[in-house]
């Protein structure tokens, strides 16, 4: 007998063409009937509630009353909740993010009882190689998803075990038909045998144990009252088959008993049986840039920030961090952060992300004036306080701001010592914008903010006070027009068309026409770009920008200016006219002694339906690119083989190597970080291709080049997804060698030094702290090279400190980090302590594998 397991569900996007609103309506109906059922039918047994407890958080915002009845619920195994805050994605959402979204997810499950372990992710768009990881990080070795997989993985069972590089494995429960089969099963017999009889084949062929699985329920789909009655009719149907209520944690259960199974590895983006949409990376470019900003922000400044002054006395805000990252985390599920969503669920998730960033914003400001304002000193000149967050000391070129009434002025340290700084502007500004009582007694004289470049040594996880004094003469000015920049690694031009030429001193290799501009039509929708048919794309190889170069002690700036002239729509694009316009400007910042060249975008977009990417040609071929995914990376081959199959074997959709990062793409010797578009393809042999954006006007649109049949989604304008108007995006370019650390230097990118100018005056007022703070501190120090800092935080469970790293190079090393404190424990990513390690002379080492990070808890 088949034993098939009918597991009650309701799958809760809690946006996508509708609103987040109109779906918690449906919410609050919806928990009625279901608890009432699982309150009054001792016969029904278990109800699973999507594996997300955002469902929860939305409904208690409307029922608060009924913590209690739920708590009784999930605590006699009846709603099974959790492990998930909301169904992340994989492919765009960083390490840090998905860490989060399982420690308050299980964080909230277990105010109510006991969450499901398992990682369940029925709709994401792929899965990414390192899933496994991550999920034995917080003790779950199963999971259940439906997207991404194919028997070129080496399996065509649905059962099998998924292991990484570093020996985390998981057992999998495919969903080969996805989890809404078993959606709104008919009374009708006809109707019910002609759906299950085209399902069951499917299941029989995938399946190693005589256990299968058929999910009720769908999108907001509410409880099937009558599913008694339908599986009895199931069983007179299927005599072979025995339908009864179950939950996914009974399908695991004899799948260990009975199973042999076979063992895979690597990530799923297969769009063969299912489709992944490996194009919607870049679909709502501003949103796409915004949430990784805001993420990078959170874990590579706020929290080690927030760390800092916890370990200085300060409180540690557990509750506000918390709220900023509930707040992206609500835009992490697939269609969210996939942005295949209406227009006015877009404006949601922008506001989402702009509350999150303003409240990052603001704690980062007032966390580093609590630690200057503390600062012990009987000096009362101005001070300039530069943080660092990385676990090392770095020598660092900063840009940062004075603002004074000084009409010039000193920087000098603790000792008397003056640093030098290079003054690059001096602007007045009105004094109610500093202080508005100064205003108030009526002081209306200005005050002036000075922009000045230094270069510093700062201590590892740390940071150091200079002393701004008044003086007769300001800064040097030495800033000069230059035909190139000269640095210690590299001679940079721009060529007529506003392209690079990128001379690699130290490994004399030249890159040509880097920045090139590839515009071409986008006929796709918000899940995928479809290119259109037959045209000819538009470069920017004949234009002629304008171009200003400049060069001072600390390196080089280089400003180029163009306009691209593209056709205003796709039936312009299709006549071959040029009638609409993209404006183009890059500001490239080139430091003198760092291999890394920062470069800003900003775009300000015309026309409609097409994609723009900026070309980065190495010169050389390679099988393979390298990307990074969470706490590794990953190897990806240029060009799919299933290219040139994919039609005879009918796949849902043409495999192009479009793929995703997090923070940087290697190819040839050439490195793109990134700080925004997370979009990659290597084109013509040796170019890197990064998509800088796509427009498009549909939710969903049916037999697309790329994706043939069916609409995904639904047929719904959205003409915002157009990206009209302007948008800026950040990455950065570095040459480099085989032994290059290259996730180490996208943390240093990513992770820029701070600043807080102190003055007498400020709009919000605070009562002098009762802590003291020294000129300079130091909180922990890396001694390896190869280690590369994840986060450092508080703990949610005690108060510890929270230490994570990862290994991103392709062989196996040793963290060691040097620490003053009492203590050292490893723990897993729930901040569940493990094991004390040896701690002998302040210092603590540990093992890594590749693609694997390990979490420590500091007792200081």
């Amino acid at each position: 007998m088949k034993q098939m397991h009918v597991v009650p569900h309701m799958h809760w996007d809690r946006e996508w063409y509708f609103s987040t609103e109109e779906s918690r309506i449906l919410l609050v109906n919806n928990m009625e009937e279901i608890m009432d059922r699982l309150e009054n039918d001792p016969d029904y047994p278990y109800y699973v509630l999507d594996g997300q407890t955002s469902i929860l958080e939305d409904y208690f915002a409307v029922k608060p009353e009924e913590k209690e009845r739920v708590r009784k619920l999930v605590q006699a195994g009846k709603l099974i909740i959790g492990p998930w805050y909301t169904q992340t994605d994989e492919m765009v959402v960083g390490s840090e993010s998905i860490v989060r979204n399982l420690l308050y997810g299980i964080k909230d499950s277990e105010e109510f009882g006991s969450p499901m372990m398992i990682g369940y992710l029925p709709d994401s768009f792929g899965q990414s190689a390192q899933l496994p990881h991550l999920l034995n990080g917080f003790d779950i070795y199963y999971t259940i998803f439906w997207r991404g997989t194919s028997e070129r993985h080496g399996t065509d069972k649905t059962e099998f075990y998924w292991e990484t590089k570093d020996d985390s494995s998981v057992l999998v429960q495919l969903l080969p038909l996805g989890y809404a089969i078993g959606k709104y099963l008919p009374h009708e017999e006809d109707a019910l045998t002609k759906r299950m009889d085209k399902y069951f084949p499917v299941l029989d062929k995938g399946a190693t144990t005589a256990h299968q699985l058929l999910p009720n329920g769908h999108d907001q789909m509410p409880i099937q009252k009558d599913i008694f009655e339908v599986m009895q009719k199931l069983e007179v149907l299927y005599p072979d088959r025995e339908f009864f209520l179950s939950k996914y944690e009974n399908v695991f259960a004899a799948l260990e008993k009975e199973a042999e199974l076979d063992t895979i590895s690597g990530e799923f983006l297969d769009g063969k049986y299912m489709r992944v949409h490996r194009s919607i990376y870049s679909t709502r470019m501003d949103i796409k840039a915004a949430n990784t900003r805001v993420e990078n922000k959170l874990t590579n400044e706020l929290e080690p920030l927030a760390a800092i002054a916890y370990d200085l006395g300060f409180d540690y805000h557990h509750g506000l961090i918390e709220l900023i990252w509930k707040e992206i985390m609500k835009n992490h599920a697939h269609d969210s952060i996939g942005c295949c969503c209406s227009d006015k669920v877009h404006k949601e998730i922008a506001g989402r992300l702009f509350i999150a960033e303003e409240k990052c914003d603001q704690l980062i400001e007032f966390y580093k004036r609590k630690i200057v304002d503390a600062i012990d000193t009987k000096d009362e000149n101005d001070r300039l306080t530069l943080f660092n967050f990385l676990p090392y000391e770095r020598e660092e070129v900063v840009t940062t701001e004075v603002i004074s009434k000084f009409k010039a002025f000193t920087l000098e340290t603790e000792a008397g010592e003056p640093v030098e700084y290079e003054l690059v502007s001096a602007e007045e500004i009105d004094p109610g914008l500093i202080d508005r009582q100064i205003v108030h007694y009526g002081n209306y004289d200005p005050f002036i903010k000075y922009t000045i470049q230094l270069k510093e040594q700062l201590p590892a996880m740390g940071y150091r006070t200079l002393f701004v004094k008044e003086a007769e003469e300001t800064g040097n000015q030495s800033s000069e027009e230059k035909q190139q920049v000269e640095t210690d690694y590299y001679t940079v031009r721009v060529n007529q068309n506003g392209t690079l030429r990128i001379w690699d001193k130290q490994r004399e290799r030249l890159f040509n026409d880097v920045l090139l501009l590839e515009n071409g039509g986008d006929d796709g929708d918000e899940y995928d770009y479809s290119p259109l048919a037959g045209e000819t794309k538009i470069f920017s190889s004949n234009l002629e920008a304008k171009t200003s170069i400049k060069e001072n002690q600390f390196g080089g700036a280089i400003d180029i200016q163009l306009s691209l002239a593209v056709p205003k729509d796709i039936d312009a694009r299709k006549n071959g006219e040029r009638n609409s316009q993209l404006d183009v400007r890059f500001s490239i910042e080139i430091p003198n002694d760092k291999p890394v060249m920062h470069i800003s975008c900003e775009l300000d977009n015309k026309a409609e339906d097409h994609r723009l990417r900026a070309y980065i040609p190495t010169g050389l071929q390679s099988a393979v690119s390298v990307a990074d995914n969470q706490f590794g990376h990953i190897q990806r081959e240029v060009r799919d083989p299933a290219m040139d199959v994919w039609q005879e074997e009918n796949w849902s959709e043409r495999p192009d190597a479009i793929y995703p990062m997090l923070s940087y793409v290697s190819y040839s010797g050439m490195a793109v970080l990134t700080n925004s578009t997370r979009e990659y393809e290597i084109v013509g042999d040796d170019t890197i291709a990064i998509t800088l954006f796509r427009s498009v006007g549909y939710l969903g649109k049916s037999d697309m080049v790329r994706r043939p049949g069916r609409p995904s989604g639904i047929k719904l304008p959205t003409p915002d997804s157009q990206m009209k108007g302007k948008l800026a995006l950040d990455f950065a370019l570095v040459s480099h060698d085989d032994d290059m650390n290259l996730a180490r230097i996208a943390k240093d990118y990513l992770t820029p030094v701070h600043t807080y100018n102190k003055i007498p005056h400020n709009a919000m007022k605070l009562n002098h702290p009762d802590v003291s703070t020294p000129l300079t501190y130091q909180l922990l120090e890396q001694a390896d090279k190869d280690a590369v800092l994840s986060t450092l935080k508080k703990s949610e469970k005690d108060d510890s400190l929270i230490l994570r790293f990862f290994n991103g190079r392709d062989r196996e090393t040793e963290a060691r980090f040097e620490v003053d404190g009492k203590a050292v424990y490893r723990t897993n990513m729930n901040e569940v302590r493990q094991e004390a390690l040896d701690f002998t002379a302040g210092a603590v080492s540990i093992p890594l594998k590749v693609n694997q990070s390990q979490t420590v808890s500091i007792v200081r």
